[in-house]
Parts: structure tokens; sequence; C-alpha cells
């Protein structure tokens, strides 16, 4: 009787220890695996995601071929870059959507924004992308969200078969 509450408790630490996986933030590469570049349609690729608060984007560039700059609504329009704006040059930059709202981030090379190297993000409250038991799950952007949805996968599978042999 004891191995069967051992198995009890092992199943029930599994489930404590990765069911925060199952709602934890999510990590969107911007462009999926295309990156941040030219010739890439944006505007498509955001409209496929859900972003909420607590989501990082990442943006990955070859650089110094590229940059990433937030900006306001009206100079994402017009593909300004405002003097006092922070630009991101790492090739791997990171943006943490810390509240809901709208975002915009554009390329300030040359005429890589108004060639469409820009992208806006609408970023949902925790709460709000929460939906209902009818809401599909968006589709994983970044293979740390893939290997997410596989974690998840696994922790469900170990907890059935537990349950299954504590059955018998």
């Amino acid at each position: 009787m004891a191995s069967k509450q051992t198995l009890v408790l092992v199943a029930a630490a599994l489930a404590v220890a990765f069911l925060p996986a199952l709602a934890a933030a999510t990590e969107h590469w911007v462009g999926d695996d295309k990156g941040w570049t030219l010739g890439f349609n944006y505007s498509a690729w955001a409209e496929t995601k859900q972003f909420k608060v607590g989501d990082t984007l990442v943006f990955k560039y070859s650089e110094p071929s590229h940059t990433v700059v937030e900006v306001s609504g009206a100079d994402f329009k017009t593909c300004s870059k405002p003097e006092n704006s922070k630009v991101l040059t790492t090739g791997q930059d990171q943006v943490t959507l810390s509240e809901a709202g709208r975002r915009w981030f554009v390329c300030s090379v040359g005429a890589h924004c108004q060639n469409g190297m820009k992208v806006r993000i609408d970023v949902l409250a925790a709460e709000d992308a929460a939906g209902g038991p009818s809401a599909m799950p968006p589709p994983p952007s970044s293979p740390a969200a893939k290997v997410q949805a596989r974690l998840a996968q696994a922790v469900l599978a170990v907890t059935a078969v537990i349950a299954a042999v504590l059955a018998f």
C-alpha cells in the first residue's frame, strides 16, 4: 500500500511542478523561422498570434543589418524614429510585453521600415487571453512553445499511466 501512496505523491508533485508551464508566458519569435528580415509580411504573421501580458517577443536578425525600435502609432505609420528612442541592435533582442495595449516596432535601417519591416502587436490582458472552453489556443510560434506543449503532453501521459497503475 505504501508504494501506491508514493506513486500518488510523485504524480501529484509532477502535476504541481509542471502544470504552471501550461499557463506560462509564450516566447514569440517575430517572423517565426524567417526572423526579423526584409520581404516578410509581419502584419499577416501578427494576425495569427495571440499576445498576452507576460509574453516575450524575440527579434532574431543578422546584426548590424537591422535594428528594432519601439515607436508610437504615428511614427509607425510614417516610419519615423524619434530622436530619444532606444535602438536594439543585438540580433537577438527580447521585449517583454508587460502591459495590455498596442505596441509598434520598426527597423530603423535605411528604408527597411518603408519596405515592410515593421510589426504592430496587440497585447491582451492575461484574463482576456484565457478565452472560454471553446477557444482554440494559438499555434506555438517558437521552439520554446513547442517544447512547452510537448512537456505538458508528457506530464498528462505520465499522470494517466500512474492513475491506471493505481486502479489495479
